[in-house]
């Protein structure tokens, strides 16, 4: 597994549970807001973590934390992904897995492996905007429905969520976002911020407050339970 980082404690990652999250690096998108370039375009081989440091560290965390996130990046792209949980679920530590949907046979093979307690995908924005936000001129919105479908069907826990950012989302666009995954349990909208590490990200802005609770309005007709991030 080639791991760009590691948060050694999180709260907010994985809802309900003490979790640390591993980040992977590689990505086949370029969404110019991504707050993680360092992990996308910007890759220093020198700065990668060792599989066996991360190993190390779960086994001094067994009994204090409950699990582990993985993110990228976009984890599906790692060779080695299916081995990876495996050893983490030896362990004793629930699995949620971050992805961007864009390899539904891989999402598929690793959510039927059973390791998954949990997955997460990012939802880009509308099918006829898919290709301007993910950075991919021509790219193919037909992998984005298939692993829709392979995450609700799965049995496995999920949510969809969509990294709001202007000029790529407007508040009106969050009806027709929200149809995509209706009948989902969670969706949540999360506010652009500025990491200072982005991908492209000129121009880049977060909704206005006002935007963004039209936004969270006209996805609530779709999906009652949708929610704000940071504001469950």
């Amino acid at each position: 597994m080639r791991l760009g980082g590691l948060q050694k404690l999180t709260l907010l990652d994985y809802p309900g549970l003490v979790a640390c999250t591993v980040f992977t690096v590689g990505c086949n998108m370029r969404c110019p807001f991504c707050q993680n370039a360092s992990l996308v375009n910007r890759i220093e081989e020198e700065n990668l973590l060792p599989e066996e440091e991360f190993f190390s560290f779960l086994k001094k965390r067994q009994g204090i934390l409950d699990g582990v996130c993985i993110t990228g990046g976009e984890p599906t792209l790692q060779p080695d992904l299916n081995e990876f949980i495996a050893k983490i679920k030896s362990m004793g530590f629930k699995v949620k897995l971050d992805t961007n949907g864009s390899f539904p046979d891989k999402v598929k093979e690793i959510l039927d492996s059973g390791n998954v307690d949990m997955v997460a995908m990012d939802l880009k924005n509308t099918l006829d905007r898919y290709a301007e936000t993910v950075g991919i001129p021509g790219f193919d919105t037909s992998k984005i429905l298939e692993s829709i479908n392979i995450i609700r069907s799965s049995g496995v826990e999920y949510e969809f969520r969509t990294t709001v950012v202007s000029p790529l989302h407007r508040p009106e666009d969050f009806g027709e976002l929200a149809k995509m995954v209706e009948g989902s349990p969670r969706y949540f909208l999360q506010n652009f911020v500025d990491s200072g590490d982005l991908v492209a990200g000129e121009g880049m802005t977060a909704l206005t407050e006002e935007e963004l609770k039209q936004a969270l309005a006209n996805a609530k007709e779709i999906i009652p339970q949708t929610k704000i991030r940071g504001e469950e």
